[in-house]
Formats: structure tokens, C-alpha cells, sequence
């Protein structure tokens, strides 16, 4: 597995007509009382978040207007993820601006049924971001979710190993992008996602973002069955893999493709949970957050996208209290490694072995 990002450039007679920049987050879940962190939790990485072009995250956390739903880990049971839609405004918004894109299949979407995934997806619409992975009407289904930004169509395809036992009922099972990517009894089922990803070609899409819910929690580095099902959907035409559900970063791989020998592929296996509720395990509150620049141009007087450069940043969940508040702010790692602090040294070396840095 190739870690070596200097290997992502463009070819040296690429003709470059226009770019785009993406920004790519992992996991937003809720935490109790997060609303007061409203403004405050994204301060500190703005700008590589939402100025950009296509700002895009994992949404697992579902809405409901009545009582929250606890939070509880053990039992037996998966546990119920859910938030208001004070909480949600505080994970999908900062200061008036909001993520372009977000994923929305994943193993919580359907924690509280088609009532709290139509709330979800009502509360999007109305931030003016794009639900990936969730069709509303059956004629969605397997399909990919179309941007045009700057000049260039992105398309982006989705899907997740299972919804917790939550299945939706058997004449809206379309409901959810779901694909059995885990499996211990079956070989992995890639069929969903090569259908999004011929729907994106026919729609002449330039470039196409894989977001997938998939990989085993609290482990650093993917399973070998992973890397396969990876570089499978690249050779189909995946450019950009974002992957999410581990809760900690996995390694960025660099992937030059057969199909485009050109072409590097960048395959982030799981990049952490940029959210998730008051944890301080340096693991825990580790995540990474993509800043991919594209270009769209002349190769051999053929029109082609690549990734021009890809800049991972490591970042953290720093807790603080303020008028007996108790706040959350995500943080840029680079910025703290000068302090001699036991659990900031931990995430570096978290990043040093997982990036292979």
C-alpha cells in the first residue's frame, strides 16, 4: 500500500482548464448539549471546511423534534443515535454557511425509522446541503448524486454495510444505499456501487467521490478484503474514496489506476469521527479532515479530471468550559505541537503510524 502523497501531481503535458477544491470530513454525531458549542465548534478549521467548493462529511446522527433518544454503548443492543435539530444546526452549519454534500447511509440513519430519516433529510434540504446515499422515490435508487462545480460534474455514490437491524419496511426498501460490504458469510457485494458508478459515467461526470460506511470499529488499519473492494471500485472509475465508521483514521492510500495509468486514486480507508460525543482517548478524539484540489484539462487532446494535489489534515475535539458551559472546538493538530502535553504526543504518533509519516 502506497502512502507517499508526493506521487499525487498532475501529468506533465496536462493542459489545465479549470479546478475545483473539496474538502472531506468523517463522522458528525451528536453529543449531549453539543448546542452550545453552536459557532464555537468549527471555528478553528473553517477555512479548510467550508471555504471551499464541495464541503462534504458522514451525517449519522437522525433528527427528532420529540425527547432525545440516550446514548448508551453495551447491553447487547446497537445503541440509538439521535439529536435535535438545535444539535443538528450546530453539526451541519457554521455561521451561515453549511457542508455542501453529506453522506446520510450509514449503520444510525435509520435509528428512529422513515420519520426521523424524512426529518433528517427535511432539515438538509432546508440548509441547502445534498443527502447522499438516502433516495427519497424508488427511481433513485442506485443512482449517483450529481454537483457541478467550477465546470466540473462530480458524482457521488454511496453506500453502507447495514442499518443496525433497522431494516425500513419491505415496500420502501429503497430507502437507504445498503450493501452487504462486511459480511462474514459472503464475498463482498460491490453490485450497488458499480451500478451508482455507470450512472455517473452516463451522466458525464468528470470525476466520482465513493463515500462508503464500511470498515471494523477502533481498528487503525483495514481489513485485506477492504483494500480488495477498494481498488476494485477504482478500476471501475471511483477517483476518491472516503471512507467512515471505525471512529479512528485509517492510512490514505495512493492508488495509481490500470484503467488511467495518469491517474492516482486516492483511497482514505476511514477518516475518524470528527464529531462524537465528550470522549478524550487521544484515538477517540483524533480525525482527518481532506483537502483535495481537482483539475479538469487536456491529456493527449483527451478531456480529463485528476487530483491535482491532496493535503490530509490531522485534527482534534478539544473540550473546554466557559460560563459553566461545557464547549467543544475541533482543532488543528499542527497547531498544538508545540505544547509538551502526554495526550497531544499520542495523536501524533497516532497520525506518524498511520499515515506513515
Amino acid at each position: 500500500m502506497l502512502r507517499d502523497r508526493s506521487i499525487v501531481k498532475l501529468p506533465n503535458t496536462f493542459e489545465k482548464n479549470c479546478s475545483l477544491t473539496v474538502s472531506a470530513a468523517g463522522d458528525l454525531i451528536q453529543a449531549d448539549g453539543i448546542q452550545s458549542s453552536k459557532d464555537i465548534l468549527f471555528e478553528r478549521i473553517g477555512d479548510i471546511l467550508f471555504d471551499v467548493d464541495i464541503s462534504t462529511a458522514n451525517y449519522e446522527s437522525p433528527v427528532t423534534e420529540q425527547r432525545l433518544a440516550d446514548e448508551t454503548i453495551g447491553g447487547g443492543r446497537p445503541l440509538i443515535m439521535c439529536c435535535s435539530p438545535a444539535q443538528f444546526l450546530t453539526l451541519t452549519a457554521h455561521k451561515g454557511k453549511c457542508f455542501t454534500a453529506l453522506n446520510t447511509a450509514n449503520n444510525h440513519i435509520f435509528d428512529l425509522g422513515i420519520r426521523g430519516l424524512e426529518t433528517t433529510q427535511r432539515l438538509l434540504g432546508q440548509n441547502g446541503t445534498v443527502a447522499i446515499g438516502t433516495p427519497r422515490r424508488p427511481e433513485e435508487y442506485g443512482r449517483g448524486k450529481i454537483l457541478t462545480k467550477g465546470g466540473i460534474k462530480v458524482g457521488f455514490i454511496s453506500a453502507t454495510f447495514g442499518l443496525n437491524g433497522h431494516e425500513p419496511p419491505a415496500s420502501e426498501t429503497y430507502r437507504v444505499h445498503v450493501a452487504k460490504l462486511m459480511s462474514k458469510h459472503a464475498v463482498t457485494d460491490l453490485e450497488l456501487l458499480r451500478k451508482q458508478i455507470e450512472d455517473c459515467k452516463q451522466q458525464g461526470c468528470d470525476f466520482i467521490i465513493a463515500s462508503i460506511h464500511w470498515g471494523y470499529e477502533f481498528e487503525f488499519f483495514p481489513r485485506h478484503r477492504q483494500v480488495e473492494a477498494a481498488r476494485a471500485l477504482v478500476e471501475q472509475g471511483v477517483d476518491l474514496i472516503l471512507g467512515h465508521h471505525p471512529h479512528v483514521i485509517q492510512p490514505i492510500e495512493y492508488y495509481r489506476t490500470k484503467r488511467d495509468p495518469n491517474r492516482i486514486a486516492v483511497i482514505a480507508y476511514s477518516l475518524g469521527s470528527l464529531t462524537w460525543g465528550w470522549y478524550t482517548a487521544p484515538h477517540l478524539v483524533l480525525s482527518m479532515i481532506l483537502k483535495v484540489n481537482l483539475s479538469k484539462g487536456l491529456m493527449a487532446g483527451a478531456r480529463r479530471t485528476y487530483i491535482e494535489n491532496i493535503m490530509p489534515v490531522p485534527v482534534f475535539r478539544a473540550i473546554s468550559y466557559e460560563g459553566g458551559e461545557r464547549l467543544m472546538r475541533i482543532e488543528k493538530l499542527h497547531d498544538h505541537l508545540n505544547r509538551s502535553l502526554p495526550r497531544l504526543k499520542q495523536m501524533k504518533n497516532y497520525v506518524d503510524l498511520v499515515l506513515g509519516t
